[in-house]
């Protein structure tokens, strides 16, 4: 592994490459993101930024408050640890359930800032990232979690006169084993480890973004290797599932790519994003099909769809604003769309083995059933 690149020198010789556009956007990134995802009125709660410390960017990581209601808070993402289920979300909330959601336990978390992703490389290994560029780490299936990394900028001393940090926050993590794994997130940023997150990597300058584009959401491609989308319509692939990466530049639409999921056929990968898009490719992102969605009045589909997931058997699960729910049984060719009566707002879903949803957002966790519905309806 090449010799690690100070993050601050990074930070700033990014900062320059994307001049005034970097400027415009500093510190607006989770706003724009909660807004896009139509979780608008969390915004208060969800993105605080840290106090400023005398003599540091912010101050020392706060472990999260325990609440009876963090299942019930805004939740970003969830996973599977073996059986248990594992959810992130606002103020570090971690909450796991070993009764396939029909309650939940919460987890003690490190840090206060609000959890983007997690992913379990095994029954007992999973890592969350989120907000500060945090990355936690836990050997339990979720019961625990330790800190392994933070954006190291924001360690460094405070300069009253300086430009101000540029925020930074991961948006998606993904591990190839128990040892090697990538993270990703705004203005580019990209880190890799190979010691089961003991050290961290910044690699941002290995993947073509000269304009320092935000990467949203990462998959495996069945057999193929890795795909990685982000705003402005930008792709990327990695065949070898993340030694290397192409600048794909074949995206059928130069809007925000909110998710990605291969559909468990080789070389076969489903993206999706604002106003309803989606789009199906069955050659790793060489050619794209606008996979047509339609609401159960017959329109089209015109919601943000946010994040979605592919389960063991093979089905598709995607949501968004407005409590929008789309599934597939055809490995990605066709979705039902289904649109829950409460139109709260859901960041991503995941099937459990009896076939019913599990439903993260704005207002924590639910069961549905398959279609996405109520389980009653």
């Amino acid at each position: 592994m090449r010799e690690p690149t100070r993050w601050r020198t990074q930070t700033t010789q990014l900062a320059f490459a994307i001049g005034q556009r970097a400027q415009f956007r500093k510190q607006s990134f989770a706003a724009r993101v909660l807004k896009a995802a139509g979780l608008g009125a969390v915004l208060m709660t969800a993105s605080i930024t840290p106090a400023l410390a005398a003599d540091t960017v912010a101050e020392a990581p706060k472990p999260a408050i325990m609440s009876d209601l963090a299942s019930h808070s805004l939740l970003l993402d969830v996973a599977s640890a073996g059986d248990r289920l594992v959810a992130v979300g606002s103020r570090g909330h971690i909450v796991y359930s070993d009764d396939q959601g029909a309650s939940w336990t919460q987890a003690a978390s490190p840090v206060r800032q609000l959890l983007t992703a997690v992913y379990f490389a095994d029954a007992n290994n999973g890592w969350a990232v989120g907000h500060d560029g945090v990355i936690l780490h836990s050997s339990d299936a979720g019961a625990s979690w330790e800190l392994q990394y933070r954006d190291p900028a924001l360690d460094e001393a405070a300069d009253p006169d300086g430009p101000g940090l540029l925020e930074r926050p991961l948006m998606d993590v993904w591990f190839r084993d128990a040892n090697t794994g990538f993270a990703f997130g705004a203005y580019g940023t990209y880190l890799r480890t190979d010691d089961a997150g003991k050290t961290w990597e910044d690699l941002s300058f290995d993947i073509d973004n000269p304009d320092g584009f935000h990467y949203n959401a990462v998959t495996a491609v069945q057999g193929t290797g890795l795909f990685l989308v982000g705003e402005m319509g930008t792709m990327y692939r990695s065949p070898d599932f993340g030694d290397s990466w192409e600048t794909l530049q074949t995206s059928p639409y130069d809007g925000t790519w909110f998710g990605t999921a291969g559909t468990g056929l080789e070389g076969q990968v489903v993206v999706w994003g604002l106003r309803g898009n989606m789009y199906r490719s069955a050659d790793f992102g060489e050619s794209w099909e606008q996979v047509e969605l339609h609401t159960p009045n017959n329109g089209p589909l015109e919601a943000t769809l946010l994040g979605g997931n592919l389960s063991a058997d093979g089905s598709l699960s995607v949501v968004g604003a407005g409590g929008v729910v789309v599934t597939s049984t055809d490995h990605g060719k066709t979705f039902n769309v289904a649109v829950r009566p409460d139109r709260v707002a859901l960041a991503t879903a995941k099937r459990l083995p009896d076939g019913e949803l599990v439903l993260v957002g704005q207002q924590g966790v639910v069961k549905a059933a398959a279609n996405g519905l109520p389980e009653n309806q």
